[in-house]
């Protein structure tokens, strides 16, 4: 396994450099898709890198990118193991060159993930995640770092959130939170959110608007790995490949995963 996500790093790497080769060229080729979100040529350059390197890398395990041709639930419901992959994490964020924009890979088994590797390459850092082990680094100029969530504070908590999904339900669990700690609030874009979990650099953060599979998986290893869950508003772990749709259910990343959340966000349940 180590050896796998070892080679899935590389060619993450890889694709972080066709990435930005594009981000520094004025047209960076945007089109719009069918659901109304950007697409860009870095993009599709990512993904052609990623299959090509995963297929080689693995070729009995199939893949699901989120720049990959729809494939029906039926197919999709006969793998026990695949690739789900976002070779631009942060579409937005890179148009907007804010450098907040990640390469995602994960493995995924029996519909958990067990493996994930989340790389930034406007700063070339690696994140890489597995489960089973809890073997988790941020890596950094040939300088390795190993991960692990932190305990919640007594007195004060930071959330991370997206800048651009502030709801109602969202401002409900503010006040949940503020009734009990100081609330520090941060702000920042992508699969960035799950890593600073993971880096013990903030507690929690609520997702209460759309992501996709792709979105979540690869960075959901980092977090599981470094000791954080990743559940969904009934406190259940977030799971994959369980339905025809790829929408997440809305959900939560929890830093501390043995503190008692559900009783402070309880009401945020979907039931």
């Amino acid at each position: 396994m180590e050896k796998l996500l070892q080679g899935i790093v590389t060619i993450c790497q890889q694709a972080g450099e066709a990435i930005l080769d594009i981000y520094q060229r004025e047209d960076l080729g945007i089109q719009i898709k069918d659901d109304n979100s950007p697409l860009t040529a870095a993009d599709l350059a990512a993904h052609q890198i990623i299959v090509d390197g995963l297929t080689s890398l693995a070729p009995d395990i199939p893949i699901l990118s989120e720049e990959s041709d729809a494939l029906p639930y039926a197919t999709r419901t006969s793998w026990n193991q695949y690739f789900l992959v976002d070779p631009l994490d942060g579409t937005k964020e890179f148009i907007e060159r804010n450098g907040e924009f990640t390469v995602n890979v994960a493995l995924i088994q029996d519909t958990r993930v067990v493996l994930g590797v989340v790389y930034i390459p406007v700063q070339a850092i690696v994140y890489a995640g597995i489960v089973a082990t809890g073997l988790v680094y941020r890596e950094y100029a040939g300088n390795k770092k190993y991960l692990s969530t932190r305990s919640v504070n007594a007195d004060e908590i930071t959330i991370v959130a997206s800048r651009r999904h502030g709801v109602e339900t969202m401002q409900k669990c503010m006040q949940l939170l503020a009734d009990e700690f100081t609330v520090v609030s941060k702000s920042v874009g992508s699969s960035l959110k799950f890593c600073m979990i993971a880096a013990a650099e903030a507690d929690l953060y609520l997702r209460f608007a759309p992501t996709s599979e792709w979105d979540t998986a690869a960075a959901q290893a980092i977090v599981e790995a470094a000791g954080g869950s990743v559940v969904d508003t009934d406190f259940n772990a977030l799971r994959y490949n369980t339905k025809e749709s790829l929408l997440n259910p809305n959900f939560l990343v929890l830093a501390d995963a043995r503190y008692d959340w559900r009783r402070i966000l309880g009401p945020v349940s979907s039931k």
